[in-house]
């Protein structure tokens, strides 16, 4: 990972039967995902009973970042997947923008910092 790299790693819980909704919705946002400059990984991970789940996103920089932000993965998917399911846990690592950081603060985003100076 590099200074402007950003990384997000975002907690899901998928509501009682709603598993094929879920997998329906996130499928569009994969496929949405890939089409934006600067992403450079879109990855949904699932534990083993299947009602949780792991999104791992990496951005080139703070442009690319926002550029998802506006993009149809949150704008139209998002909401679409509260609708299934409920954020548990949302990371962001780097320095997503002081656009940006407001907000992934307002979906509950926690911010780590990049720093190689650690006691």
């Amino acid at each position: 990972m590099t200074k402007s790299t950003v990384c997000f790693v975002v907690a899901l819980k998928i509501n009682p039967g709603k598993l094929n909704a879920f997998q329906g919705i996130a499928q569009s946002m994969i496929s949405a995902s890939k089409k934006e400059p600067g992403t450079l990984g879109y990855d949904w991970y699932f534990s083993a009973d299947r009602d949780r789940c792991r999104v791992l996103e990496t951005y080139s920089n703070q442009d690319a970042v926002l550029t998802h932000l506006n993009g149809p993965a949150v704008q139209e998917g998002v909401p679409r997947i509260l609708e299934v399911a409920t954020v548990t846990g949302f990371e962001v690592y780097g320095d997503p923008g002081e656009t940006a950081a407001k907000l992934l603060a307002a979906f509950g985003a926690e911010t780590f910092r990049f720093s190689h100076d650690v006691d």
